[in-house]
């Protein structure tokens, strides 16, 4: 069975399809475009081309196919290149369509190539892993890495449409599908206190039965905050609470190294930290501290570093992000458990030092 929703952005609206089995919906599509005329071509990488190679043949036949490394390293201003030259040499036009097959790495770079690619055509998500499907193929950023920090690059460009076949599910390492419960938690926490409830009640695994309603839940959740700040504009609020966590993560995922830590794993520790601000500006209790801490690691997820970081350097790419505003940190703030608001005043740097020391950050190394 197939569950649809929308993300309605006038022109720009799209559907999400969720099922088991979309190979023969997706093949449909492609059969649709290709019979209208368009080319496409397909972007996926070595994991998903090794293990998939079947369902690839099913979905999009002899479509020509790009095929990367995994990996966070593969966001990068070479792959871009890579990617872009990969569609002229296949002749795609303006009416082309590319189809990004695999996680959060391959839809964020795919759709910035398509969003910059002669000034920008189609392109459609279909996500493998759970990280994925309930966050990052949906709502239309694109971007890649820079020395200086992640996600520095990037564009606005919402998906013709979305495929989230929850079969991909099957092949995903343990380690991956704990990575995409992180997201799962952080829409819990920010904003719906019965899915944090009900994923401390019973922590999601790959066979639970509730996961394809769980994913929906999520990619509603998404779609609701996308349709009332598409472009991250609002004063206060809006699309940057998707952030939370991800302030303190990303500074930890690039001082770490690329690949340290998976994205997820990242924002697990960055969830942590962002309870431990909320309990210093007032707003979280030491137990509502505790309920994160016990949820994230519920979900075979870390809640401290694995091996120390330095202050400093986390500091220093935290005054990177792209989030900052007038000089200040954004962060988002857990007024409580279910409930997010975003701040930049009044949270002192001695407040986020503290934050970053709780979960294994040191002065120096």
């Amino acid at each position: 069975m197939t569950e649809s929703l929308t993300v309605n952005l006038g022109e720009r609206s799209y559907s999400i399809s969720i099922g088991s089995d979309l190979r023969g919906v997706i093949q449909a599509q492609v059969a649709d475009l290709v019979k209208a005329g368009r080319k496409i071509a397909v972007l996926t990488d070595r994991t998903i081309a090794a293990r998939q190679a079947e369902a690839l043949l099913a979905m999009f036949g002899a479509a020509p196919m790009l095929v990367v490394a995994a990996g966070e390293e593969t966001k990068s201003v070479a792959e871009l290149g890579r990617v872009l030259e990969f569609l002229a040499a296949q002749g795609l036009d303006r009416t082309g369509v590319l189809v990004t097959v695999g996680g959060g790495v391959i839809g964020d770079l795919g759709g910035f190539a398509a969003a910059s690619y002669l000034r920008g055509i189609e392109f459609i998500q279909v996500p493998t892993t759970l990280l994925a499907m309930v966050d990052s193929s949906v709502g239309g950023k694109t971007g890649i890495n820079l020395t200086a920090g992640k996600n520095l690059a990037g564009a606005f460009h919402q998906p013709r449409g979305v495929f989230i076949d929850t079969q991909f599910l099957a092949t995903l390492a343990p380690r991956e599908f704990a990575a995409g419960a992180a997201e799962i938690i952080k829409y819990g926490l920010l904003g719906d206190a019965a899915l944090l409830a009900q994923l401390e009640r019973a922590p999601l695994t790959a066979t639970s039965a509730n996961l394809p309603a769980v994913i929906r839940r999520c990619c509603e959740l998404k779609a609701r905050i996308v349709e009332a700040d598409e472009r991250e504009l609002a004063a206060d609020g809006g699309r940057a609470l998707l952030n939370l966590g991800h302030t303190f993560g990303h500074a930890i995922e690039q001082v770490a190294g690329y690949g340290t830590y998976l994205h997820g794993e990242a924002v697990a520790i960055g969830l942590g930290a962002a309870a431990r601000l909320a309990q210093k500006l007032g707003s979280l209790s030491a137990a509502d501290v505790a309920r994160v801490d016990a949820v994230v690691a519920a979900h075979a997820l870390p809640i401290r570093l694995r091996a120390p970081l330095a202050l400093p350097a986390l500091l220093a790419v935290m005054a990177r992000d792209k989030k900052v505003r007038a000089g200040l940190p954004r962060f988002v703030v857990l007024q409580k458990l279910g409930v997010a608001v975003t701040r930049s005043e009044g949270i002192t740097p001695a407040q986020v030092e503290a934050c970053f020391r709780e979960v294994g950050a040191v002065d120096s190394l």
